[in-house]
């Protein structure tokens, strides 16, 4: 036999078997990833007590305490700080095989002027997001304020940054990164509604995706429509309270793992809890949060939070329970791993205190959806599609507001459909049960993986001898109830009064909607769709006793 073949056969075996075994470790302990973020700002304008020297001083003091517990992360650098001597001089000491350097992406007064442009702000810096985001720009401007940036960025450091972060980038602006600087990771802002004056709202709840080439916050179906540079998730958000904070007020309040809230990620209880279901609630495809904290807040506001949450990160990587690395590294691997956007999932078994929430976000490329379980009832909080040709109004003009709003196309809307006062909006699982109709009642909900790609929720009832089945997969989710005595069962979904929905007539098998310009169908495979007359807006009736709507 020839050895030089055999050689050659035997490394192609023991390679495809250790992929395997990775592939089967992955599948029962999915990677749980955190991404330790600090944004840096050269002034604030909002505030003069914030001086530049206070700005300087909070990174210095970040850098200390990731250094104090070896933790390396990612310090992104908005224009006016990377032209500024001192933060050059200490964020190149950083051991580069811990800490990365990349682009803040939000455009201040040198940068603007730099590439020959108008400055609009109020201030050297405005957050405005017709002046100092990209979206403010021609697409041809867009690509000359990068250029500048990333060749004064490469003249300082001797390379072009790996990851560029913002509140958000446009798709035009990620697409010419990647294409020119060669870009592998980027990052959002999580999902909210108004907050500082950017909504986005409905898109992949947290992980990373890969966005469509028109659209940068809509995932995309088909390789051959994305952009390949992973889009993760900022923040920490609140899986349980971040959706419904602030109902009824023009913005939404905040409930994530900045270490400078109050109720989030500067109180202990709350980062254990996070950290906890984070870790040891099961998920899907790989769990991620984003540490870390802007400069802006300053070190006395985020100080302790950082005392919180870096020893507990520290901890926790010691024990092999999570992966702290820099946002490029993560990027890396997303793109190693996922050739399109993946299914992933974020579970709360047990909330925290005393509250009986528990809660079940789902990803996939199609579609998002959120369960929520209160009082041992079930409201599906969330539903939101996902389409590739949705294009967004910012990638081939400016922004003539100092908002932006980025969508992805609603068929349940828990946060926009509600009003103060009144019953929240969703879809609750009801039975006629002795000539009523009732709302189901249930034992705490188990979540268990199946396969890579979908997630089941087991349910045992509390009225009926029996239990809901629900699993939800990469194009469709499917309900069914096991009883040994059938019962009529039904989903009805109420909204607050004199919403404008985005529902056509109702048909049995589907629904026609438009959303901003954009039509779409919501179909259901099984079951069927009616009208209601009990104050419900919507009724999915099972056919079969199984419930199965497709994306």
């Amino acid at each position: 036999m020839n050895i030089a073949l055999y050689k050659k056969k035997s490394k192609a075996v023991i390679a495809a078997g250790l992929f395997c075994l990775v592939s089967l470790c992955t599948l029962a302990n999915p990677p749980k990833i955190v991404n330790i973020v600090n944004f840096v700002r050269l002034l604030e304008p909002r505030d003069a007590a914030i001086t530049q020297d206070v700005l300087y001083q909070t990174v210095v003091e970040q850098v200390k305490m990731m250094k104090q517990y070896k933790l390396g992360g990612t310090f992104l650098l908005q224009y006016d700080a990377l032209m500024d001597g001192r933060y050059q001089q200490l964020l190149k000491t950083l051991p580069a095989d811990s800490f990365e350097i990349g682009a803040w992406w939000e455009l201040p007064q040198p940068l603007v002027e730099k590439a020959g442009l108008k400055w609009r702000g109020r201030y050297p810096w405005d957050w405005h997001a017709d002046v100092g985001f990209a979206t403010g720009y021609t697409p041809a401007e867009r690509e000359r304020l990068i250029d500048v940036y990333m060749n004064d960025f490469r003249n300082i450091f001797g390379y072009y940054p790996k990851s560029v972060a913002s509140w958000f980038i446009d798709a035009h602006s990620l697409n010419y990164m990647y294409e020119k600087y060669k870009i592998v990771a980027s990052a959002n802002c999580k999902d909210q509604y108004g907050t500082d004056g950017y909504t986005l709202w409905g898109g992949y709840w947290n992980q990373a995706y890969y966005p469509s080439k028109i659209n940068s916050y809509m995932p995309a179906q088909h390789a051959s429509s994305q952009i390949p540079v992973p889009v993760f998730r900022m923040l920490g958000s609140d899986p349980v309270r971040q959706y419904d904070q602030g109902l009824g007020s023009k913005r939404q309040g905040v409930i994530t793992l900045e270490p400078v809230y109050k109720f989030g990620g500067g109180d202990s209880a709350w980062v254990n809890w996070f950290f906890k279901v984070l870790v040891d609630d099961p998920s899907l495809g790989f769990n991620y949060t984003q540490a870390g904290q802007e400069n802006s807040f300053t070190w006395e506001a985020m100080r302790k939070g950082f005392e919180i949450q870096l020893p507990l990160i520290a901890k926790l990587r010691d024990e092999n329970k999570i992966r702290v690395e820099t946002l490029e590294a993560s990027g890396r691997w997303f793109r190693n791993q996922y050739k399109v956007t993946p299914v992933t999932s974020f579970s709360v078994s047990k909330d925290l205190g005393d509250s009986n929430l528990k809660t079940l976000w789902f990803n996939s490329r199609f579609y998002r959806a959120n369960l929520l379980w209160e009082n041992g009832t079930l409201r599906v909080r969330d539903i939101h599609m996902f389409n590739e040709s949705f294009p967004s109004i910012y990638e081939t003009k400016p922004v003539t507001e100092n908002e932006c709003k980025f969508f992805t196309l609603p068929v349940v809307d828990g946060y926009n459909w509600s009003r103060p006062k009144q019953p929240l909006a969703g879809l609750r699982l009801k039975a006629n049960i002795e000539g009523r109709e009732v709302l189901l009642e249930g034992t705490d909900p188990v979540f268990t993986p199946k396969g890579t790609r979908s997630m089941n929720v087991s349910w045992s009832l509390k009225q009926v001898p029996g239990r809901v089945e629900i699993e939800l997969s990469e194009k469709k989710i499917t309900v069914q109830i096991k009883t040994s005595t059938p019962i009529n069962w039904f989903f009805d979904l109420t909204t607050a009064e004199d919403i404008q929905l985005p529902f056509g007539t109702v048909a049995t098998k589907q629904i026609p909607c438009s959303f901003e310009g954009m039509s779409y169908t919501v179909r259901i495979k099984k079951g069927r769709f009616s009208l209601s007359d009990n104050g419900a807006v919507l009724r999915m009736s099972p056919e079969g006793n199984s419930i199965s709507i497709i994306f």
